[in-house]
């Protein structure tokens, strides 16, 4: 799995005056192999339309492409699912999505990821791992000990997320993420596309000099 999972959360990027699909063909030039649009407002026709672009930009770029809770949008774009506490359960997601989907699951608690770890998901994710800016009522920080424990629970991708900077992100790794989801850190606060995809880059040489050191 990809070590660093770049999300593209619409109200985010609201706030950074920065369109979706620019963000997504930032984060991809930017060397980002894992990407998921979480959009919590309606899905109109326009973001639909959106959600069509950046999945042939990432199928073109060979890109793991994933669609935040909708698993009706993620069918019709052939895309990975992320399901939450309060979404469609795993075994829902995958009679829409089908057998093959990727499917990630979020859990906020040692509790949450053994349970979620019976439905056989393709990644669970675990968090939040530090403080948050990006909920508005954020779940209570689990750290990187509870990471280390649970992931020995699990056989397959692991997923860190929740106030994880280019500074906190190695201590997350360490403690046996396989991968780190970034929100706010990939989109400095004068956000452009130029900028985004220099955030990008600067996350996967980060990335890479903590696998070189794993060696």
């Amino acid at each position: 799995m990809s070590p660093v999972y770049g999300i593209l959360d619409g109200a985010v990027l609201a706030q950074r005056n920065l369109d979706v699909v620019s963000a997504a063909e930032a984060l991809i030039e930017g060397g980002i192999r894992l990407v998921q649009l979480r959009w919590k407002q309606s899905y109109t026709r326009e973001v639909y339309a959106s959600a069509v672009q950046i999945a042939r930009l990432c199928r073109d770029a060979d890109v793991a492409f994933v669609i935040n809770d909708r698993a009706d949008v993620a069918r019709l774009l052939d895309a990975g699912v992320h399901t939450g506490q309060d979404d469609l359960p795993v075994a829902a997601v995958r009679q829409i999505a089908g057998s093959a989907c990727l499917i990630g699951v979020s859990t906020h608690s040692e509790s949450q990821f053994t349970e979620a770890v019976q439905t056989e998901p393709s990644y669970i994710a675990l968090g939040p791992i530090y403080g948050t800016v990006s909920k508005d009522r954020p779940d209570p920080i689990v750290g990187t000990e509870t990471l280390a424990r649970v992931r020995r629970h699990f056989e397959g991708p692991v997923v860190a997320i929740g106030g994880i900077t280019r500074i906190l992100a190695p201590e997350v790794w360490r403690a046996g993420a396989d991968s780190v989801a970034v929100i706010g850190d990939l989109y400095p606060g004068d956000a452009t596309k130029a900028s985004v995809r220099e955030r990008a880059e600067e996350w996967i040489q980060l990335a890479n000099e903590q696998c070189s050191r794993s060696f």
